[in-house]
């Protein structure tokens, strides 16, 4: 049973945006309101239409801070900062960003702040079933259709991180001393330690930190704006050639391999579990060597010390999967187990990486 993503009621959600709309356009309309089956665990989405004679039809997605009453996935929705974000991107980069339309930080007229995007039409690589299952679109392309989208997305993050200037995205620095990756990695641990508070800690968890503490990299290098929840998941593509990057909630200002390492790592994510169902995956996607190579080409620079990144990123989502672990408690669809590092789906590689024997 996946665990519960919302407790808003939709048509509730549906009447009060259209009353908010109205405010915005005159005369206006919200129709065919819908909550994708998809929606995440985190912000939440609503797919919606508008209805006005000027402009015509126009198809709107919503993006909605989480309730606060809902146990929520992050301790904070900045909903602002990734309405910023997107206008940065959109106005200095040529990576394809949905167009915001409005920003709404009134909690009143849907009970959290939101803004309103046109709709990007395409498809994604869906995560349940995860295209690296068979029967995904994905999995159904030839290796010519899934090197092309892996060249082309691995060419957004080269985009997005060279055109940025690093001055611009100053607003998505983390608070706290240091350079920006141990500013980001400081904030993991305030995350980790918000996951756990009155809670089972985890041990596995605590023993990545130890040894990304001891890999740490001599020269991070200059921090960039990164996407930072950097996967093929949060890509609508046309066909096999991305046309809308979406979900910008970790956006950070951090080294590139911030990206890289989560690029490369939740695809290994994915075919790790599709592997442990008897299926074969897509080895060949996203390949850490051919993600470096390909990104060195674009940009000239080099990743370093992926090792380390690719860890970080292991150990960012064992975070989030204990905190969705523990939301599952919380609304009784599961119980907290003797060893609490198997409520983290990738237990097994996580532990795997800690012990220096995950493969490459």
């Amino acid at each position: 049973m996946r665990p519960r993503t919302s407790t808003r009621d939709p048509e509730e959600l549906g009447r009060r945006l259209t009353a908010w709309l109205g405010t915005r356009l005159p005369g206006a309309k919200a129709t065919g309101i819908t909550v994708p089956a998809s929606n995440g665990m985190s912000s939440e989405t609503l797919l919606f239409d508008i209805e006005h004679p000027r402009p015509p039809l126009r198809s709107c997605a919503l993006r909605l801070a989480a309730d606060p009453s809902a146990y929520t996935v992050f301790p904070e929705y900045d909903m602002a900062r990734q309405y910023r974000t997107l206008r940065l991107v959109a106005e200095r980069t040529d990576v394809p960003v949905p167009r915001v339309l409005w920003l709404e930080e009134d909690p009143e007229p849907l009970g959290a702040p939101f803004f309103v995007m046109a709709r990007v039409a395409g498809r994604v690589p869906p995560d349940v079933m995860p295209y690296t299952y068979e029967g995904s679109w994905l999995h159904a392309a030839s290796e010519a259709e899934r090197e092309h989208l892996e060249a082309a997305t691995i060419g957004l993050l080269a985009r997005l991180h060279d055109q940025v200037p690093a001055g611009e995205a100053d607003f998505l620095s983390m608070p706290g001393e240091g350079d920006a990756l141990h500013r980001h990695v400081s904030a993991q641990r305030a995350y980790y330690a918000w996951v756990i508070d009155g809670l089972p800690r985890s041990p596995l968890i605590e023993a990545a930190f130890d040894r990304l503490a001891r890999m740490w990299p001599g020269e991070p290098g200059a921090p960039v704006l990164t996407w930072g929840d950097a996967r093929i998941g949060n890509v609508v593509y046309d066909g096999f050639d991305p046309v809308a990057v979406l979900d910008w909630e970790m956006a950070a200002l951090a080294p590139r391999e911030v990206d890289l390492g989560w690029t490369v790592y939740l695809h290994r994510f994915f075919h790790d579990l599709t592997v442990g169902s008897g299926q074969r995956g897509l080895p060949e996607l996203l390949r850490r060597d051919r993600v470096e190579a390909r990104y060195a080409r674009l940009t000239g620079h080099t990743p370093r010390d992926m090792d380390f990144y690719i860890l970080y990123a292991a150990l960012r989502h064992a975070i989030v999967m204990l905190r969705v672990a523990y939301r599952q408690v919380h609304f009784g669809e599961a119980a907290v187990p003797a060893d609490p590092d198997t409520l983290i789906l990738h237990h097994d590689s996580l532990r795997a990486m800690v012990q220096g024997v995950y493969g490459s």
